[in-house]
C-alpha cells in the first residue's frame, strides 16, 4: 500500500541562515525591553479581555478629549508610552502568530509523513525477521522496544468481593 506524502518541503542552508538571522535580529532588539513572567505573575496578572481593551480605548480618547480631568497623580506621558508599546507588540505578535502557526502545520505534517513512513518500515522489518533474513533481527529487536507495553499489575474489578478473589 501507497503511503500518502501530506507534504513535501525543503530548506536550503541560505534559507535557514536567513531565518536564523531574523530570529537573532528580533532577539537582539528585543534584549533589555520584554519581560519573562513567573507562571505565578502570569496568573496574576493575565491579559485584558478584548471588551477591557475597548475600555481602555475608550478612556484615552477621553484623557485627550478631557485633559482637565486626568487625576494628577496619572502620569498621561506614561500612559501614552505604555499605550503606543503595547499596540506595537500587539501587531508583532499577531504576525509572530501567524508564522508560528504556519511552522507548527507545517511540523505536524513532517511529523505524521515520518511516523508513518517509520510504521512501514518497521513493518517490513519485521517480515524480513520472521523470514530469517540475515542482519535484520538485530534491528528488529532493537526497533521492537518502542511497541512494548509495561504490563499492568492484575487486580480484581472494582465490584468483586474478598469471595471472588482466588485464596493463596
Amino acid at each position: 500500500m501507497a503511503l500518502d506524502n501530506l507534504i513535501s518541503v525543503s530548506f536550503s542552508e541560505s534559507d535557514l541562515q536567513t531565518i536564523d538571522k531574523a530570529i537573532q535580529d528580533i532577539q537582539t532588539t528585543l534584549t533589555g525591553k520584554t519581560i519573562n513572567l513567573t507562571p505565578d505573575q502570569r496568573q496574576q496578572y493575565g491579559r485584558i479581555a478584548e471588551q477591557n481593551k475597548l475600555f481602555v480605548n475608550k478612556a484615552k480618547t477621553y484623557m485627550e478629549q478631557y485633559a482637565q480631568h486626568v487625576p494628577g497623580f496619572l502620569d498621561k506621558a506614561e500612559f501614552d508610552r505604555d499605550y503606543i508599546a503595547r499596540e506595537q507588540v500587539e501587531q508583532r505578535l499577531q504576525l509572530l502568530d501567524s508564522i508560528t502557526e504556519q511552522l507548527s502545520d507545517t511540523k505536524v505534517l513532517l511529523d505524521h509523513d515520518n511516523y508513518h513512513n517509520a510504521i512501514s518500515f518497521y513493518r517490513n522489518l519485521r517480515f524480513l525477521s520472521e523470514e530469517n533474513v540475515p542482519g535484520t533481527n538485530v534491528i528488529y529487536e532493537d526497533m521492537k522496544q518502542f511497541f512494548i507495553t509495561a504490563q499492568q499489575p492484575q487486580t480484581p474489578p472494582p465490584s468483586a468481593t474478598n469471595n471472588d478473589i482466588p485464596q493463596s
